[in-house]
């Protein structure tokens, strides 16, 4: 057995604390709240996905990222939206879909200049800062256009925080490919490992108290409440 298919945010929700990744993602214990901030988060990538793919008018509430998708569809290339990639252990392209898919990710946009052997991949930010932006994202959103597009030899890439008008680059080769893979198969496989022992250990951190489900847990702060420690 395997805890595959794998993708960016398995892999952070693994390190942030294994214990609340094992009774959230693996036993499925717990499901994920739906916040204010991730409906809009939802509500403006389909409006962005509409507008690039279909020119259709943006909602009056999203205005304000007109300028932004207006720079991205001028770039020369076909425009790709949402679009879902999926890899098999041996990193072979494959649909997303598919029952030997190991790992899956979707961009947000993907532009493909074959002319040029040069993609474009961007993935829309509705946080207030990307002070604490992850470029990992970026990093394997472009191994995967690599492998599903072979004709591309390099990817810029951004995380485009619309409400705060930042972009965070990336610049990749395809030549940096086996360097990349490595540092995130690693990360895969300590989390496989997690898998095959079933351990799953906590990591305490400021989340604990207000903001984590897993009630098993003896950091959660609803057992410390419960219990008389705070």
């Amino acid at each position: 057995m395997s805890v595959a298919p794998w993708s960016f945010s398995r892999i952070k929700a693994f390190e942030q604390c294994p214990k609340q990744f094992y009774h959230m993602k693996i036993l499925k214990e717990y499901e994920d709240k739906e916040t204010d901030a991730m409906r809009y988060g939802t509500l403006m990538h389909e409006a962005a996905e509409n507008y690039v793919k279909e020119s259709t008018p943006l909602p009056s509430e999203f205005e304000y990222v007109r300028a932004g998708l207006d720079a991205l569809i001028a770039i020369k290339g076909e425009k790709l939206c949402e679009y879902k990639m999926g890899l098999t252990e041996s990193l072979d392209p494959c649909d997303f879909f598919a029952e030997d898919v190991w790992w899956r990710g979707i961009a947000d946009l993907v532009i493909l200049d074959e002319e040029n052997k040069k993609a474009w991949v961007v993935d829309y930010k509705t946080g207030k800062s990307a002070r604490y932006a992850d470029k990992g994202q970026l990093e394997l959103m472009a191994l995967a256009v690599f492998k599903h597009f072979p004709i591309v030899e390099q990817v810029k890439a951004g995380l485009l925080f619309v409400v705060c008008t930042e972009l965070v680059k990336g610049q990749y080769s395809n030549k940096d490919q086996t360097m990349l893979w490595d540092k995130w198969i690693g990360k895969f496989t300590q989390m496989q490992t997690a898998f095959e022992a079933d351990v799953w250990n906590a990591k305490p951190s400021g989340l604990c108290r207000k903001h984590c489900s897993v009630l098993e847990c003896v950091h959660n702060g609803r057992n410390l409440t419960r219990m008389g420690y705070v």
